[in-house]
């Protein structure tokens, strides 16, 4: 046993691996394809005697009982990748104390308490840095419980988008198995779009063309094959399609060592997230201004600024236009063949219409069936048939079988040269095949016009091959035309014979070939995507069809969803991208279906109205081909059920359910997450102008400021974090999608807004300055606690103009702001919780929080007071904007 000048025993199986009924240790095997190396691989024997090592076959798979199975785990590991701990409650309050604003408030609290401990002494000196530190942790301890409670919710998500299944070969059959039940030995067989679950050897395939740019950066693909047969964990599969020997699993493949290494990084700014940082920098620098200003007035005191770190709304909300696949979003994706044309004849198979074929012509279409296909029929575990492959791969193959064709048959009775897998670009599949008879035959199945367009010669009713005259293309294009008018995806069959001596690297024709038939095959349209379609175009959302269907199929099917209209216009790929660019300019907007498009269209368009138009544009995709429009897109929603990898990690979003009205639920929770923030911001506005009007005033005329430290904390508390929860919290409502999408350009604070705001702070403003001014003689305050009295008045009164406020701003345009706030828990829990602390501060921490317990009428007059807020809140509303 010597290879590359290696001495005899260089490699020795461990005796615990040989216990275990194995040959190859897991180091070994893994650094077969860390390495590369086929020298090694050769002196292990190969494929296949790498693959009796690790006691499998390459044709039958793993045969193992639950036993084996452990043992299997236990020598050679799982496959799955060591994630990072979860982190606990504590680490995020460590993190919440980093933030730079309750650093200054812990400075300031240290600084109080020590020059109030050094004047008024002990306890009264510490009053005020106590309340600041009280403060400090009660806004710790609620953004950390929130945050926890985020990522434990992220982390729910995260294995939600890890549950990916594979086709696998075990005990003999064909089946689907989640990535993470791979072992070493395991057959796995890859098509186009699927991720390479685990580090493995290529067994058998044609033309597979792996991108390995996510594991070394280089964009070129990868052809493999015998001679180049190492399939590397994380890598996905571009073109073509092969069986795999999976030979290292886990935290030992190239992946799972990269990704010890890595973590991961951030995200692009959202449209939202630009505009609250613009809308912080503008109150961060007001708020600064006013602070300093008064710093120089009281000289001694200090105002702590509020300051704000919101969170950003999804993009969703924002969307202009959604660019929508058809097959499996639109459509159900449960597809049957129902209608056929072969030999000339027109046939409804779903009325059990069975088609007259010659007996020559039914050999050549069922061997078309069986061999010219990405999908396979096998018997399950409970011994029942199972169609595995694409929905338009299935139905074809449920076809064949209702014709009374056998699958095994047909693919055991010829041997296959070459294959070419379907891609976007060329819209068609090809086999070749060696016949027992030994002639060479190639089929070619695909788009009808393409492959109708490679043909010159048709099967007529008696099974004979003539010339495609004008009158058979003429009956052959009308076929296609109308079953497309029928929302019927139309596929085209046909052969060509090819000379004996062809090798298996001699490319498959482009034409000449002998159409066979036309099927015709239904998709049905999702349940509530019409109405879905309706509720998009009423909120100002464009949806546009891109699709690489037959144009006359995507035109029923888009009439059929309410997306084409009068008023829009369908094209074909081909025209769109020879359209100069002053052509697209007038063209794009009207654009409502896009046919037969390739990857660079969609790219293309998504591209334009991004840039060019402005658009916030979402784009849906469940293929391979999709993964460009995805990645340019704002926002990418990928199909969590029939979507490839690639699919799903060009999108920022995925749809579990596949279901285009889910897509519309996002644009409304989107939009209800950037309607609470502007509720919240509102809100947040109109206390901050007062609290600086006030206490600014105040320092410059009276030499005083009526709110203390630990009050203005208190406010900013009611502010900020109960603020948030309960206008945060409002759920969606229908409503949301009969507005016009903000966009891009969009002013985030409105002028709604601003008229709220202002009349808000105008009325607080007055109310204040009037107590300031008469309350004493309007109240009958006499003695040593009567300024202490007033500013306890004051402070309440302030709190609770903020409370109404707060319901207020549950809607900025509409004058019933009570409507559904009872089905709101949260909202209606943070207003009772604030009252409750606002009673226990007034009456019970009167020293603490420089308070003074106040009568029945003085708490009647602060909550009236508060309430006047909302007539006042209508008459704003009245006021046209």
């Amino acid at each position: 046993m010597i290879y590359a000048g290696a001495q005899s025993g260089d490699y020795k199986v461990p005796e615990e691996v040989r216990a275990a009924g194995f040959e190859i240790c897991a180091d070994e095997a893994g650094s077969l394809v860390e390495a590369h190396d086929l020298k090694k691989l050769k002196f292990h024997g190969g494929v296949e005697g790498l693959a009796e090592k690790l006691n499998t076959s390459t044709t039958n798979g793993l045969s193992i009982d639950n036993e084996g199975l452990a043992s299997r785990q236990e020598v050679y590991g799982v496959n799955k990748f060591a994630e990072s701990p979860q982190r606990s409650f504590w680490v995020f309050v460590w993190e919440a104390l980093h933030d730079m604003t309750l650093m200054i408030l812990a400075m300031c609290a240290f600084v109080s308490l020590v020059v109030g401990i050094a004047t008024e002494g002990w306890p009264r000196g510490a009053h005020d840095g106590l309340g600041i530190v009280a403060s400090i942790l009660l806004v710790v301890f609620v953004t950390a419980t929130s945050d926890y409670r985020q990522s434990l919710q992220f982390r729910d998500l995260d294995k939600e988008k890890k549950k990916i299944s594979i086709q696998v070969t075990r005990s003999g059959y064909r089946q689907k198995l989640s990535i993470y039940e791979l072992l070493p030995g395991d057959i796995v067989h890859l098509a186009i779009g699927d991720q390479v679950p685990a580090d493995g050897l290529f067994i058998s395939g044609f033309a597979v063309s792996i991108d390995e740019s996510s594991l070394t950066g280089e964009s070129e693909p990868v052809m493999v094959s015998a001679e180049n047969p190492w399939l590397m964990s994380g890598t996905k599969v571009q073109d073509g399609s092969c069986k795999m020997l999976v030979t290292t699993v886990g935290m030992r493949t190239q992946w799972g060592k990269l990704m010890a290494t890595l973590s991961e990084g951030g995200d692009d700014e959202t449209p939202l997230q630009v505009k609250l940082n613009g809308v912080a920098t503008i109150i961060g620098k007001i708020g600064l201004f006013f602070a300093i200003v008064t710093f120089a007035v009281l000289v001694q005191k200090l105002l702590t600024p509020l300051v704000r770190n919101l969170a950003a709304c999804e993009t969703m909300g924002s969307a202009t236009t959604i660019c929508s696949d058809k097959t499996g979003t639109l459509t159900t994706n449960k597809m049957t063949v129902v209608k056929s044309c072969i030999c000339l004849n027109i046939k409804d198979v779903s009325k059990q219409e069975k088609p007259d074929i010659p007996d020559k012509a039914f050999k050549i279409l069922l061997e078309s069936i069986f061999t010219n296909t990405g999908g396979e029929v096998v018997n399950n575990k409970q011994g029942k048939r199972e169609i595995l492959g694409s929905p338009t791969e299935a139905a074809i193959l449920e076809f064949g079988l209702s014709l009374g064709g056998d699958f095994h048959a047909e693919r055991e009775s010829s041997s296959v040269l070459r294959v070419e897998p379907f891609n976007s670009s060329k819209k068609r599949m090809g086999v070749v095949l060696k016949l027992p008879d030994g002639s060479v035959r190639a089929h070619c199945k695909g788009a009808s016009e393409i492959i109708l367009d490679a043909c010159d010669k048709v099967i007529n009713a008696d099974g004979e091959i003539v010339n495609l005259k004008e009158g058979s293309l003429g009956h052959l294009k009308t076929t296609i035309d109308e079953f497309a008018g029928e929302a019927l995806r139309t596929l085209c069959l046909a052969y060509i014979d090819l000379d004996k001596n062809v090798s298996a690297d001699t490319p498959i024709p482009s034409s000449g070939y002998t159409c066979i038939g036309i099927v015709g095959i239904k998709d049905p349209v999702r349940p509530g995507v019409k109405e879905s379609v309706a509720l998009c175009r009423s909120a100002g959302i464009t949806v546009r069809m891109v699709t690489g269907d037959n144009i006359n199929t995507a035109k029923a099917i888009a009439k059929e969803c309410g997306i084409l209209r009068d008023d829009g216009i369908a094209i074909e790929g081909p025209d769109f991208r020879e359209k100069s660019l002053d052509e697209l300019y007038d063209l794009i907007p009207k654009i409502q279906v896009m046919a037969r498009s390739s990857p660079l269209d969609k790219h293309t368009l998504v591209k334009h109205l991004r840039t060019t138009f402005g658009e916030v544009v979402a784009v849906t995709g469940d293929g391979t081909n999709d993964a460009p429009a995805l990645h340019e897109a704002d926002i990418g929603l990928a199909m969590g059920i029939a979507g490839t990898e690639v699919a799903k990690e060009s999108a920022d979003v995925i749809i579990l359910d596949d279901n285009f009205s889910t897509i519309v639920t996002v644009a409304k929770w989107g939009r209800s997450v950037y309607v609470n923030i502007q509720k919240f911001v509102q809100f947040q506005l109109t206390v901050n102008i007062v609290a600086l009007m006030v206490n600014f005033t105040s320092a410059c005329l009276t030499g005083s400021t009526p709110l203390t430290a630990v009050q203005l904390l208190w406010v900013n508390m009611i502010m900020d974090t109960l603020g948030a929860l309960a206008l945060a919290t409002e759920p969606p409502n229908d409503a949301l999608m009969k507005r016009t999408p903000v966009g891009r350009q969009g002013n985030f604070i409105s002028n709604v807004m601003w008229r709220n705001i202002f009349g808000q702070s105008l009325y607080q403003f007055v109310v204040i300055w009037l107590l300031q001014a008469k309350g004493k003689s309007f109240y009958g305050l006499y003695g040593d606690d009567s300024d202490l009295i007033l500013n306890t008045l004051i402070f309440n009164s302030f709190v609770f103009c903020q409370l109404f406020n707060e319901v207020n701003s549950r809607e900025m345009e509409k004058i019933d702001v009570l409507n559904g706030i009872w089905n709101n828990n949260v909202f209606v829990s943070v207003l009772g919780a604030t009252m409750v602390f606002q009673v226990i501060i007034i009456e019970f921490l009167g020293t603490f929080a420089n308070t003074h317990p106040l009568t029945m009428m003085q708490w009647y007059y602060s909550i009236l007071t508060g309430f006047l807020s909302m007539p006042i809140a209508v008459i704003l509303k009245m006021i046209p904007v």
